[in-house]
């Protein structure tokens, strides 16, 4: 295909080092690090906000950022990347080639996405050459990113801190007062709504808690210089962003302005991971933020969470380099959601509305649920595979999901990890819709509908129950 003769150019930065041996001495860590440019090569390219006509709809470059730790038995990759949240099998094509330059096991891959909404779609295999060519573009960058982070390990020490960042996140899914609730797109009666405004007239008081905690995993080289750097934020993206333009959002500004807040080289690689935000975002509800700029949000949130960073960094007494890694990974079945028989007659009705005026007296959306539901409704497989992960370094650990998990499954891993420290990483090795528990399902929203969540309803109880499994093998085998 034509796509694929394209030739493309990737910007590459790695911690460097000594030439990486293949194992390190048992016990003592090694660590690489590398960022790759995956920015769009061939243009137009689509976007969320309508097509990136040339290379100056780029506001700021894409990345696939690696790390990888290696303690002489056993070596794992943490990759993340900026988009939206990559498919499985895209990411699978990714530590496939990685795997087979590196040895490090595919199952020992952890790649996540940003969730960045200013990237292009990351798996189009048909559409404009632009969209095509992208796919390839991520693949190669992601591989490229492990590859050479592999390829620079050196003598590494690693420590864990946090440090709260409470004024940048906000519960989006609210109570409103009586009378207030509009009707869903399904025509029928949500106890909470997303995103209700700011009004004091229709807010009650915000349906879940928030987490905030900035969590940081710093890696140093053998003269205790910063190597790199992999944060955890359960935030949502900023957003401001200029329509047809594209940006990795506050993940990217923050990685831009770590190495000033750390003082670090100029290969020093730093990373935000996107935490346990599906209902967690920036807008303070109650206030009425002044206007900003485009991009200026998003400059205010990154510089506070390096700020946060930095203060969590230096909690740190002691980077550790006599640890142990080791990892779990786990393939889980979960069912798909099906609607009622009443619910798809209802939808069925709604899409064979063929007058303009009845449409418009529909609730918001109501057409583009209605579709969701027959495509419920017409699904022939009866369950979604889904895969989670769990690595131990040394006292910590961090967890990967293929959801946009909502915060309170977030802060049960927390609080029910053996680990010193866990964190909790969103959106990794896919993306399969929203994570809400049972209880958030029992108050509607948006999170919970029929086709923004797609698994059965005790989805995040089979999977919190997994991850505790896992952290609890790890922990014992200390």
């Amino acid at each position: 295909m034509y796509w694929r003769t394209i030739f493309f150019t990737l910007l590459v930065w790695c911690a460097t080092g000594p030439a990486s041996e293949a194992q390190a001495e048992s016990g003592q860590l090694r660590a690489g690090a590398c960022a790759v440019d995956v920015s769009p090569q061939l243009f137009p390219v689509s976007l969320r906000s309508g097509k990136a006509m040339d290379k100056s709809a780029i506001h700021d470059p894409l990345h696939a950022r690696a790390i990888v730790l290696n303690d002489g038995k056993t070596v794992v990759a943490i990759a993340v990347l900026d988009a939206l949240g990559a498919p499985p099998e895209m990411l699978n094509e990714a530590k496939l080639i990685a795997s087979r330059k590196t040895g490090i096991p595919v199952d020992r891959i952890l790649i996540s996405s940003t969730h960045t909404h200013s990237a292009p779609p990351s798996n189009r295999t048909e559409g404009s050459p632009g969209d095509v060519a992208y796919r390839e573009v991520l693949i190669k960058g992601l591989a490229q990113a492990i590859i050479q982070a592999f390829d620079q390990q050196q003598t590494a020490s690693l420590g864990m801190a946090s440090h709260d960042l409470p004024e940048e996140v906000f519960n989006r899914r609210w109570f409103l007062k009586p009378g207030k609730m509009p009707a869903n797109p399904f025509g029928k009666m949500d106890i909470v709504k997303m995103n209700p405004g700011t009004s004091p007239a229709v807010l009650d008081r915000p349906a879940g808690p928030t987490d905030p905690e900035l969590m940081v995993l710093s890696i140093q080289n053998q003269k205790r210089k910063p190597l790199a750097l992999l944060a955890n934020y359960a935030l949502h993206y900023v957003g401001g962003i200029p329509k047809k333009h594209a940006s990795a959002d506050y993940f990217g500004e923050f990685a831009r302005l770590m190495p000033s807040r750390l003082r670090a080289g100029q290969n020093f690689v730093a990373m935000m991971s996107n935490g346990a935000s599906g209902d967690i975002n920036n807008i303070p509800f109650l206030v009425n933020r002044p206007p900003r700029e485009p991009f200026e949000q998003v400059r205010i949130v990154a510089s506070k969470a390096a700020d946060a960073a930095y203060f969590a960094y230096k909690k740190i007494e002691t980077h550790q380099r006599d640890i142990t890694i080791d990892m779990r990974e786990r393939q889980v079945d979960l069912k798909y959601r099906r609607p009622s028989a009443e619910d798809v007659s209802a939808a069925q009705k709604v899409l064979a509305l063929k007058d303009k005026n009845k449409i418009a007296r529909l609730p918001k959306k109501a057409v583009n649920y209605a579709r969701k539901v027959v495509q419920a409704h017409e699904r022939e497989e009866d369950s979604l595979t889904v895969t989670i992960q769990a690595i131990r370094i040394g006292d910590y650990a961090i967890v990967g999901i293929p959801f946009e998990t909502l915060v309170e499954i977030g802060l049960e891993l927390k609080d029910r990890s053996p680990f010193a420290r866990t964190m909790v990483i969103g959106l990794a090795n896919g993306r399969h819709g929203y994570l809400p528990p049972p209880e958030q399902h029992r108050l509607g929203g948006y999170e919970t509908w029929l086709g923004t969540n797609v698994v059965q309803k005790e989805a995040s109880v089979i999977l919190t129950d997994n991850l505790l499994e896992m952290l609890e093998e790890l922990h014992l085998r200390k």
